[in-house]
């Protein structure tokens, strides 16, 4: 980024980065955005994947992302409903800056034993 973009910002209300994370921020963001990388998924598949969400919670989380344009929903006229969730190419565009995060994080925050200990 140029000099002169930076330096144009003058207090926190003004930084970039502050409105990414009021879009992608959040406990439950990241996951689904995480999960949502490797391609569509149906809701239950993703309370199976996050168990210890609550249901609504997972719900009002969809529905952020989707207003914020970061995942489509698709849903199917048939009987059970169907209905999955994809990445939109805005979300899609966040490829990148989420491997980014993970290296970051495995580089800095998480060891291997802590990962291993997860699974």
């Amino acid at each position: 980024m140029e000099e002169n973009k930076i330096q144009k910002y003058h207090s926190a209300e003004e930084c970039p980065i502050t409105a990414t994370i009021d879009v992608i921020g959040g406990k439950w963001k990241p996951p689904i955005i995480w999960l949502l990388l490797k391609g569509s998924m149906r809701f239950g598949e993703l309370h199976k994947t996050i168990p210890t969400m609550a249901l609504k919670v997972l719900s009002r989380t969809l529905k952020e992302l989707e207003a914020d344009g970061i995942i489509d929903r698709k849903a199917y006229p048939e009987i059970p409903p169907r209905v999955e969730y994809s990445l939109s190419q805005k979300g899609k565009s966040l490829r990148q800056i989420m491997t980014l995060m993970s290296e970051w994080s495995l580089e800095h925050i998480m060891t291997v034993a802590d990962v291993s200990e997860k699974n």
